[in-house]
């Protein structure tokens, strides 16, 4: 493409977004790495939000749902989104701190307290922090729907027969699987379901007025596809398959979103749990859910932390700070939220929809990296400059 070509890509995409405010204008760096992004076919659209603990600093959608430009522009306060893996701690490791904070659950309590089935040699020792922090020993992934099909009891059936790999704590390996059991053991601890004690426990009560599983069909018409059947995108229907066969509704995946919504939920965490209507859980137990393990790695609770001497930069970028921490999600989803910054960021694409790129993943580790810098970057460590609006 030459750069004739290439700039009138950018220039056209640009054309179809909203004005945005004249302090706004510094955030050229993020707008840039987003739209490289769209450019070289990784996504064909995505949402930014940027903000503090109690202001929104930068929201803008970018592209289209599908590569067909008469499709809609995404809106970071509308625009749902398959969030796949985040999924595991705005739903399921924060339903959990719930049930911790209430005293309903003991974080070093064996699983099989909660789960009987779960049980036997060395699946006696695993404890519920395990799952939480990936140290259980279990597989990173198997592909269960292929032998269940859409039974939802056949697919638990085949989770708690699947062996542990690793003894029990000895080492981290993020694991689908660990929330899947998880979402079956706040289903027990709780008496409803796992979709059920999200709404009450962690949406509601946060705010997160658009964020659910399973979305009706007026809801589909606003969602950005994540996948493509027979050449038609499919708006609403979670893409991982093992979700699909728990109905939609399960620990590691299935949950959907608005850039709006997941920005209440990061500044919670950036407040140290202080809610909308007052506190969501104490202090003491978001630091819990926020301690790495003697063994756990780069995990937290739930969340992820950037590795900051690897080999290749971090997806949260090279500026940030080692008190961060975050998660992404197979669909082309990212958050992470940096107390030493007040800072947070929800990038959202439809990277999984259908990638014109070879390896998609590949080049969106490297957008990540490039809107995470930039962020930082270009974001004062202060709250001086003009805000977009307040949450």
């Amino acid at each position: 493409m030459t750069i004739r070509s290439r700039f009138g890509v950018v220039a056209a995409l640009m054309t179809i977004m909203p004005a945005i405010p004249a302090a706004a204008q510094t955030y050229a760096e993020v707008d840039r790495a987003v739209l490289n992004g769209i450019r070289d076919g990784l996504y064909p659209g995505a949402v930014v939000v940027i903000g503090r603990r109690d202001s929104i600093l930068y929201s803008r959608g970018y592209g289209h749902f599908t590569w067909n430009p008469a499709s809609p522009v995404p809106h970071a306060d509308s625009t749902l989104w398959d969030i796949a893996s985040i999924t595991k701690v705005v739903a399921t490791a924060a339903s959990a701190m719930r049930l911790v904070d209430q005293g309903r659950l003991d974080l070093d309590a064996r699983v099989g307290r909660y789960l009987p089935r779960f049980s036997g040699g060395l699946k006696n020792q695993v404890t519920v922090r395990m799952l939480l922090d990936h140290t259980s020993g279990l597989k990173s992934y198997v592909p269960i729907y292929k032998t269940a099909g859409r039974s939802r009891s056949r697919m638990i059936s085949l989770l708690y027969a699947q062996p542990l790999v690793r003894p029990p704590g000895d080492s981290a390996q993020y694991s689908d699987l660990n929330a899947m059991l998880l979402g079956l053991l706040i289903e027990s601890v709780a008496g409803t379901t796992l979709d059920r004690f999200a709404d009450t426990a962690v949406f509601n009560p946060l705010g997160m007025e658009q964020t659910r599983y399973s979305l009706p069909a007026r809801l589909k018409r606003r969602t950005a596809p994540s996948g493509i059947w027979r050449g038609e995108p499919v708006p609403g229907d979670v893409n991982d398959q093992n979700a699909a066969a728990f109905g939609g509704v399960a620990g590691h995946a299935g949950v959907f979103s608005t850039g709006k919504d997941l920005a209440r939920f990061a500044q919670v965490w950036l407040r140290g749990g202080m809610g909308p209507a007052g506190p969501w859980v104490r202090p003491a137990t978001m630091r819990q859910f926020l301690t790495k393990g003697p063994r756990s790695g780069t995990r937290l609770l739930g969340w992820d932390s950037p590795e900051l001497n690897g080999a290749e930069p971090s997806i949260f970028g090279t500026l940030i700070s080692q008190s961060a921490y975050g998660h992404t999600g197979f669909t082309g989803t990212e958050l992470w939220v940096d107390p030493t910054h007040d800072l947070f960021l929800v990038f959202l694409t439809n990277r999984a929809f259908d990638p014109r790129a070879r390896d998609s993943l590949k080049g969106l580790k490297a957008i990540r990296t490039e809107l995470s810098d930039a962020a930082i970057r270009l974001v004062p460590h202060s709250c001086a400059q003009e805000l977009v609006s307040r949450c």
